[in-house]
Formats: structure tokens, sequence, C-alpha cells
């Protein structure tokens, strides 16, 4: 990993669309690097049971899931740094650099999977009650809130989404937004008012977590933005969907982002409008953001890279 070493491909960024496509790089013997991050295991890191990635038949937690990911991307060759990538200086169809620190690596090719990360509402109560009833994805744990009262935060499609999906398991569910109007497309507002379970609570935001003697989620405060009215409502479980930020600072200006931020490929491939240079996984997803989604997506990407390799390599 010296400066004058030219890799096969780089992999930025450490979830489980990175491993996936670290792991298939390296069993084709392309000796990946992956600069996996300091805060490694993407969001799955801050997660507790995972029960709908296919194998694990009796649920697995976020870390130990991510774990085995890289373990087995480990085994078969993967190098990695567990660093944050501070640069990246791609080309079109030449080497590309990235840049660890003060330390330059060089590569063929590379995969871009930074992710991304949830936005949050920047109340009390909201990062220490993470995973103890307090949510960012409800078609991940909607199922366990099952005969419980919940609420969604938030007022565009995903709000109404993740409400309809986890009014299947709630007893009750209410829906808050700090505006009277919803962003949401009506048909999703509609079929969200469709469901005899779900209440909307509007205009009121929420000011804090506040959990129970036995560390969860027992109350969320609220407070309405028009008259200043407080009030406190008993839940069993609260998930935050006020959408997400791609990472994609570090590669802005230099491959195409759509209006949210987004990479754009040239799909059905994972390929940026740079030739060797490949985007996979939630930063490329506005709309599954599962763990098993970015793992394909990761799939996808180290065999784009393999294909662009094997068949119109860079001249060093």
């Amino acid at each position: 990993m010296t400066e004058q070493r030219i890799e096969n491909m780089i992999v930025v960024g450490g979830g489980p669309a990175g491993y996936t496509a670290a792991l298939y790089a390296a069993r084709a013997e392309l000796e990946p690097l992956v600069v996996e991050g300091f805060a490694w295991g993407g969001q799955l890191q801050n997660t507790t049971d995972v029960e709908n990635y296919p194998g694990y038949p009796e649920g697995i937690m976020g870390p130990a899931m991510m774990g085995e990911f890289r373990a087995q991307a480990e085994r078969f060759g993967t190098r990695f740094i567990t660093d944050d990538a501070t640069e990246l200086r791609l080309a079109d169809g030449e080497i590309n650099t990235v840049v660890v620190g003060g330390e330059e690596h060089r590569a063929k090719s590379v995969v871009l999977a930074m992710g991304a990360e949830p936005k949050r509402l920047g109340i009390p109560g909201e990062q220490e009650l993470q995973g103890m009833g307090v949510s960012t994805c409800g078609v991940c744990d909607g199922a366990f809130f099952k005969d419980q009262e919940v609420v969604v935060i938030g007022g565009g499609d995903s709000a109404m989404e993740d409400s309809i999906f986890v009014s299947k398991f709630a007893s009750k569910l209410t829906i808050v937004h700090r505006r009277d109007e919803f962003r949401a497309s009506k048909i999703m507002q509609d079929r969200a008012r469709e469901q005899d379970n779900i209440e909307f609570m509007t205009p009121y935001a929420p000011t804090e977590f506040i959990a129970g003697d036995d560390g969860k989620i027992a109350k969320v405060a609220m407070e309405n933005t028009q008259t200043g009215e407080k009030k406190e409502i008993e839940v069993g479980g609260a998930f935050v969907a006020i959408g997400h930020t791609p990472l994609s600072n570090l590669v802005e200006g230099q491959v195409d982002l759509d209006d949210e931020g987004y990479v754009v490929c040239k799909e059905p491939s994972t390929q940026t409008k740079l030739s060797g240079v490949f985007a996979v996984g939630d930063l490329v997803d506005h709309t599954y953001r599962q763990a098993i989604t970015a793992s394909g997506s990761g799939c996808k990407g180290a065999l784009d890279a393999e294909w662009y390799l094997r068949d119109t390599p860079p001249s060093i």
C-alpha cells in the first residue's frame, strides 16, 4: 500500500454494499483495498436485531452481521484501511487517487459505497434511544412493535410508506408533522388515511423522546408549532422518517449527482459518467435502502469493475 503501488480496485465505504463488492472482487483475485471508514459497518452498526436478511433464520445483531460480512471479504484477500477517505481525485478511464489522511492510494478502478445517513431531528433522547424504541427504518423494525402504539415523524412519501407498513403491526399509529400540509404525494396520503389505525397529528413537532424505567422509549413530548401548546403522548416506538442524506460530498463536481445528492449511474450498470468509477448501495438508492438491496448493488459494482478491468483497463 505504498504510494507507488497501483491497486486494481479501491472500495470507498464499509457497509453491506462495500463489503459485498470487496468479497466479489477478492474472489476474482483482484486484491481489493477497502477504505472502510472509522465508523465501519454503515447504518447497521446502529441497528439491533436484523430479522429480514436471508441466511439468518434466528436473526442477528446489525454489528455482528457487518463483522461477518467483513470477515468473509477478508478471507479471500481483501485489505482494509479503517479510516475515512479525505479526498477523491477521480479520472475518466485513467488512474484514480484516494487520499486517506496524508497518504495517497492509486487505483485502476474505484467503487463508491459511502452510503447515506438518515436525517435527524436533533432533539433530546433521539440518539440515546436509538435501538431502544427509536428507529429510522419502518420496514426494518416495524415488526418489533406488534400491538403497540407508535408514532411516525415526517410529512413526505417516506413517512407515509413507513406508516402504512408499520400499521400492519401497531395497534395505533400517529403520523406527526410540523405543518398542516404534507409533502407526500396525494396517493400516498390517501393510502395512509385509509388505514383504520392511523391518525394524524398536525401541526406538531416532537421536542423530546422520553425513556421509561426500562430504558426504552415511553413518551414523546410535542409542541404545537402554531400555538406553542405542549403535550406528551405515550408510545412504544417512534420512527423518524424525514429523509436521508447521501454521503456524496467527496465526489461532488466529479460525477453526476441528482437534485438530492445521490450519484447517478448509467443504469442498469453501476458505472458513473467516468469509466472505471462505479457507485453502489444507498449512495445511489432513493427507494429501497435495505441491507440486501445494498449488497446486491455491491455485487453489481464489483462485476462491472471486473469487466472494465478485463476489457478496457487504463494504461499505466
